[in-house]
């Protein structure tokens, strides 16, 4: 009897075991749910009731801290820390107010030193000042292309005429281009490389440039046409006139200002062969088109660098507005150097020497002409550009060497001219 007993209750207590689980996960899931909600209550009583809580707002940390530098951070939050809690007086020590004072002055004077100021002319500047407003370097090389087409004329060579050549048009290239610095005030002030002309930082005033350009102009115009003869004179003063009133206004207009620019550059050596002449030759107009077409490669390539400074300055330029266009006609004109050299023994300028010892540096121009078109990068037009100021003093100097002597040319005239009188005797 007593082990049916036990395992009655034994039984009982299995089946009752499910039920006492249940019922002790129910019981525990609500005490759980209401421990939540009175801690939630507690909280906001808490955040409501007292007022003066307040967030201390701490430095972040940087992103990644080495662990021998982590003991310097912690020490730079705590002093951080400290010097937020500290508060502030409310009147400054003397030696911060003295400190504030210092900057003052020194900002101040730093602005009194930015700011404009009349800078005043002295005499011993006046003639730096006056060489860079004419462009002593493009004056030079005007006046050495007209002392080559002095030197290439076929008449015998006069000291006193050459020299009043080459000052007449020395000055009337300083009043070109002083005249053409006025002008271009205000353009050339947005460009790197023309900020620092006399008109533009105010070395020199617009007066004084007008009446440096006007004492120029008058006499090297009355050199060229009372000294030398007048078809010079008109040249010189034409190219004023076509270099200040037509050039320079036509580069914010049309890309044709390097055509005219260019017209303007092959006039000199013209100037200096109708010097030694008096008369406008087939010779004269063959170095004008050397010159002509030379400019072309040298300027085209210089202006591809300077693509960002024409453009801030509102100039119209080929390298700008027509990139292709401006490879394009450098290299057309490096070859039209290797047909110029060819027709100057044609004319009787040079002997046929002079096709054959230029070819060398007119294909050397050619070939860097066409990396330019090719590559159009600044590398092949700084290379062009270099090329072009060697190339032009080596071309005239060959030019010379290989001119037609006096004798042979004043033959050659002769002989024409008995073939002509034979033959006008034996007509009927």
């Amino acid at each position: 009897l007593i082990g049916l007993f036990v395992w009655n209750l034994q039984k009982r207590a299995v089946r009752q075991i499910p039920c006492k689980f249940m019922h002790c996960f129910g019981v525990a899931n609500k005490r759980w749910i209401t421990f939540q909600h009175l801690n939630f209550l507690k909280r906001m009583y808490v955040t409501q009731s007292s007022k003066d809580l307040s967030q201390q707002a701490k430095l972040k940390p940087d992103p990644v801290a080495h662990p021998v530098l982590e003991k310097k951070h912690l020490g730079q939050e705590k002093t951080v820390t400290c010097e937020l809690r500290s508060v502030s007086p409310l009147h400054p020590p003397l030696s911060e107010t003295s400190h504030r004072k210092d900057l003052a002055t020194a900002v101040g004077a730093e602005s009194k030193e930015k700011q404009w100021k009349e800078m005043k002319l002295q005499l011993d500047d006046l003639p730096g000042i006056l060489a860079r407003l004419s462009k002593i370097k493009l004056t030079a090389l005007v006046v050495s292309t007209a002392s080559a087409g002095f030197a290439m004329a076929p008449v015998p060579f006069d000291l006193t005429c050459f020299l009043l050549t080459s000052i007449g048009t020395g000055l009337a290239s300083c009043a070109a281009n002083s005249i053409n610095q006025f002008f271009e005030v205000p353009f050339d002030s947005n460009m790197n490389r023309t900020k620092n002309r006399p008109l533009v930082r105010g070395q020199i005033s617009p007066l004084l440039a007008v009446s440096f350009a006007a004492t120029c102009a008058v006499p090297g115009i009355a050199l060229l046409t009372l000294g030398v003869n007048p078809l010079t004179g008109a040249l010189g003063a034409f190219n004023i006139f076509l270099y200040t009133c037509c050039y320079t206004p036509m580069k914010r207009m049309s890309i044709a200002n390097t055509w005219v620019g260019a017209v303007v550059g092959a006039i000199p050596p013209i100037m200096g062969w109708t010097a030694a002449t008096g008369s406008l030759d087939a010779g004269a107009l063959l170095l004008g088109g050397i010159l002509y077409s030379w400019q072309f490669p040298h300027f085209n390539a210089l202006s591809w660098g300077l693509r960002e400074d024409y453009s801030r300055g509102g100039y119209c330029m080929m390298s700008v507005t027509h990139p292709a266009m401006c490879r394009r006609v450098a290299l057309r004109h490096c070859l039209a150097l290797i047909g110029l050299s060819t027709v100057a023994p044609l004319l009787d300028v040079t002997t046929w020497n002079f096709p054959l010892v230029s070819l060398p540096i007119n294909l050397y121009i050619s070939y860097l002409g066409f990396r330019f078109y090719r590559d159009a990068d600044r590398s092949s037009s700084r290379k062009l550009f270099f090329c072009s100021l060697w190339h032009l003093p080596m071309l005239l100097l060959l030019m010379l060497t290989c001119k037609k002597s006096l004798l042979e040319s004043e033959d050659k005239s002769n002989h024409l001219r008995n073939h002509s009188h034979t033959v006008e005797m034996g007509l009927p």
